[in-house]
């Protein structure tokens, strides 16, 4: 019997190169050689496609595999890129489509969509350059709608890269000057104090059309304040799961999750960043595609309810062909 041939993307030209280096080496190894032909195909800091070390057009990569699996975390691996790639390409893959995975990568476009559909989030604003208006303006017009502390986050960038958190609205405009310089634009939001977690969502999984993984509890290394972008790299962020949350702190957790999930009509699977605070769940921001290196949530969810990334990635394959 022929074994099905599986592609893994991974490598990308966005700021979590390392990070997908990683969820892509974790994919490889979750597949039986008995059962599976894998390829690695990477994708290099400049967007040039490898199969096997050698530098390949995508079209080419992509005709000697049956299904794709996206390890290419931010970037053009969730901006929809390479979304319309394999689209185009017709190989069946794993995750939300183009449009879905292009709304969730941007956080001031995924903000409008949620707040239309009612989900909870910390009250923000967005800037962007043309808009004619100083630093010191926007920062006014922030403080206008609510009090500092503040978060100024980049549009499209994920595992914290480029956030900024300020105490003050004076730290306001410098932080805002910086991350407008860097990308472009801004999201600032409300700083809320709570506890963080993280909820996986997996389609039509043990029976349920949307399942909810258990809530991760996420700790920081101690004496960290904030997250920073080296916990995600050095894998030194602790996910407690089975958590301490009450059972209806869970069940809310969940809701806003899958609410989310539906909200932003992605995929298959996606994770939500959450933070609990005042007694409610407040939705941070969604991934189209959760990590799955070591030190990251979502295999400690997986775990948590007796699976594992290898049950995850077939289950994964299996919604690629519906």
């Amino acid at each position: 019997m022929a074994r099905t041939s599986v592609g893994v993307l991974r490598g990308g030209t966005s700021s979590e190169y390392n990070l997908s280096l990683k969820t892509g080496a974790a994919m490889l190894a979750a597949f039986p050689e008995d059962q599976f032909d894998t390829r690695d195909i990477f994708v290099d800091k400049r967007g040039y496609w490898h199969l096997r070390g050698i530098p390949v057009d995508a079209a080419r990569a992509l005709s000697q595999v049956d299904v794709v699996l996206n390890a290419l975390h931010g970037g053009v691996g969730e901006d929809g890129t390479v979304q319309r790639i394999l689209a185009r390409a017709g190989v069946p893959y794993a995750g939300s489509g183009p449009l879905p995975s292009a709304s969730s990568l941007n956080k001031i476009r995924a903000r409008k969509i949620l707040e239309d559909a009612g989900i909870l989030m910390p009250r923000g604003l967005s800037f962007s350059l043309p808009n004619g208006a100083n630093t010191a303006e926007m920062a006014y017009a922030v403080f206008a709608e609510f009090a500092p502390p503040y978060v100024v986050k980049p549009p499209s960038e994920g595992s914290s890269t480029g956030i900024r958190v300020v105490a003050t609205l004076i730290e306001l405009p410098d932080a805002l000057g910086d991350v407008l310089d860097a990308y472009g634009a801004a999201l600032v939001e409300e700083y809320l104090r709570g506890e963080e977690a993280t909820v996986g969502v997996i389609e039509n999984f043990r029976d349920q059309e949307l399942y909810a993984l258990p809530p991760a509890h996420v700790l920081l290394p101690e004496g960290s304040a904030f997250m920073h972008p080296l916990h995600h790299e050095e894998g030194s962020l602790r996910h407690v799961v089975p958590s301490n949350f009450s059972h209806s702190e869970k069940q809310a957790l969940a809701d806003l999750a899958r609410a989310a999930h539906r909200a932003l009509q992605l995929g298959h699977f996606s994770q939500a960043d959450i933070i609990l605070t005042r007694g409610r769940p407040y939705l941070l921001e969604m991934n189209s595609t959760p990590g799955l290196y070591q030190g990251s949530a979502f295999p400690h969810m997986l775990e948590s309810v007796g699976s594992s990334i290898k049950d995850f990635l077939h289950h994964a394959i299996h919604l690629a062909h519906r």
